[in-house]
């Protein structure tokens, strides 16, 4: 029946207009792409949405071929193809994937069924094709994908830095010691304290090279407190100068009106001391870096990562350079360690995945915007934090590096044990070494006279730090806690877990450090 109190027209001509206007507003409010070709390629039949993917109005797509709008030959020829193929066979065929390029030269993947149009004769002169538009989908999946790669790369690091760290522990550890003794017995050996200064400075550029690895896998321990990202991003421009050079000009935009972020400072630094060297780096004769802090809703969000709430706030950290800019194939590799497009020697190829790990880490998302000749852009997005900004205090000065004390030390790595323990029996602390936690446990238990400090590792077989850490406080409330970590997923659990912020060092460690650490616990 018409639609209201319209009546059916009496003239067969207006019905058949009206039909014709029926039809076509169906195939118009179809989001799919419909379309009919002849055998010359010509387009007999096509609706809006493949218009609108050309760029250009149906009247003008009939009667016309795909190569009148596509620049993209290779993709016309495949088109070509199949569609011969479809009237040839008189059997449909379903494109899981192929890719249309607009006028702008932009790529939509659709997912296409074609089927033959069969005449009286039994052959087919034409073909039908309806397909979806799945450009969306294939971004996520791409980017899940990637996201997965990136999760298995950060574990792999995690994993050789554990390990490697407790290596370099030993290593350095010993190297100082004896370099130390050489001085103190006024040894006069040049070439012996040249190659113990050149063990030590070889281990701890390892050292700062595995710290990478852990920023990138998103192992590394953090102290994260409330900031102002519009304060930290402008404290740091002399800085950036700095690095720049007179080539670059920098512009700062701190937009992002009073939205705080939980991150640490330190990182934040190391994330913009990356990301302007990168883009330095991208433009030789010079040009201009661009940071730009803004408060963005979920909206943007929704649209760029494709997830958030839409109660979600962001501050989003934009940083933009007028450089050289990369290809595609190039912006999905370069979050990955070790890749870089630099002459070898000129670049170790973590910047930027240190960049993803940090941020990552804190919580947020990290997109980049390149092409060859238009620069490239990171668009950083940070979640916000309803929260008071914290106040930044000095830590106390040290007043000595020994003390007498009783530390029980507990360790399952052999060589950083003996070295951990030997540094503190030498600097006078009485110290109970155990290789494992349970043992450590009845050494307590066994013990009458206080224990000033546990000493302990994060990883262990049996019981691990924290557990420890509890047991040892049921039995004596009074020690304190200095966690050691070479793989510190579990600094962050303890954190989440203790109101109070757990007091941790990283390994490998020099003798100086360590005794600091344990100053400052012991000292409070």
């Amino acid at each position: 029946m018409p639609k209201g109190n319209q009546p059916i027209p009496q003239d067969p001509i207006e019905a058949l207009r009206q039909q014709r206007e029926f039809l076509r507003q169906i195939l118009d409010i179809n989001p799919h792409l419909i379309f009919a070709k002849d055998r010359a390629g010509r387009f007999t039949l096509v609706n809006k949405a493949l218009a609108d993917i050309y760029g250009t109005t149906i009247e003008q797509l009939i009667g016309k071929t795909d190569a009148d709008f596509n620049p993209n030959p290779e993709q016309v020829a495949f088109f070509r193809q199949m569609d011969l193929q479809v009237m040839d066979t008189l059997k449909e065929i379903e494109i899981p994937e192929e890719v249309i390029s607009d006028a702008t030269g932009k790529k939509h993947w659709l997912q296409t069924i074609k089927r033959p149009i069969v005449g009286a004769d039994g052959k087919a002169n034409q073909m039908l094709g309806v397909a979806t538009d799945i450009t969306q989908r294939k971004n996520l999946e791409d980017q899940l994908r990637h996201s997965q790669k990136m999760e298995a790369l950060g574990k792999l690091a995690g994993g050789i830095a554990h390990d490697f760290n407790n290596m370099l522990a030993v290593i350095l550890g010993n190297a100082e010691r004896l370099l130390n003794r050489t001085k103190q017995q006024g040894l006069r050996d040049e070439d012996l304290a040249t190659s113990l200064e050149m063990i030590v400075s070889s281990s701890e550029r390892a050292a700062l090279l595995i710290r990478r690895l852990l920023a990138f896998s998103r192992k590394q321990p953090i102290s994260p407190i409330v900031l102002d990202l519009n304060r930290g991003v402008t404290e740091m421009t002399a800085l950036l100068r700095r690095l720049l050079g007179e080539n670059v000009q920098l512009h700062v935009r701190a937009e992002a009106v009073q939205d705080h972020v939980r991150a640490d400072p330190g990182q934040i630094e190391q994330i913009m001391v990356n990301l302007a060297v990168n883009a330095r780096d991208a433009m030789p004769h010079g040009g201009t870096l661009t940071v730009r802090t803004l408060t963005t809703m979920a909206d943007e969000a929704l649209a760029v990562l494709g997830s958030a709430t839409k109660e979600s706030r962001f501050v989003k950290l934009s940083v933009s350079d007028t450089g050289l800019g990369m290809t595609q194939e190039v912006a999905q590799r370069i979050f990955e360690p070790f890749f870089t497009t630099k002459p070898v020697g000129q670049g170790t190829g973590l910047g930027l995945s240190i960049v993803y790990g940090i941020v990552k880490q804190i919580g947020g998302h990290i997109v980049v915007d390149s092409a060859p000749g238009q620069g490239t852009r990171f668009d950083i997005y940070l979640p916000t934090v309803d929260a008071e900004l914290t106040e930044s205090g000095a830590s106390g000065d040290v007043r000595t590096l020994r003390g007498t004390e009783t530390i029980l030390l507990c360790e399952d790595d052999e060589g950083v044990l003996d070295l951990t323990r030997t540094i503190l029996e030498d600097h006078g602390y009485t110290v109970l070494a155990a290789g494992r936690g349970r043992k450590a446990l009845q050494i307590a238990k066994k013990h009458e006279s206080p224990i000033h400090l546990l000493l302990t590792d994060v990883v262990m077989p049996d019981l691990n730090g924290r557990q420890l850490a509890e047991r040892i406080r049921e039995l004596k409330p009074d020690t304190r806690v200095l966690f050691m970590t070479a793989y510190s997923a579990g600094i962050r659990e303890l954190s989440a877990e203790h109101a109070e912020s757990p007091h941790w060092i990283d390994k490998p460690f020099t003798t100086n450090i360590l005794l600091r650490y344990v100053r400052n616990v012991l000292d409070g």
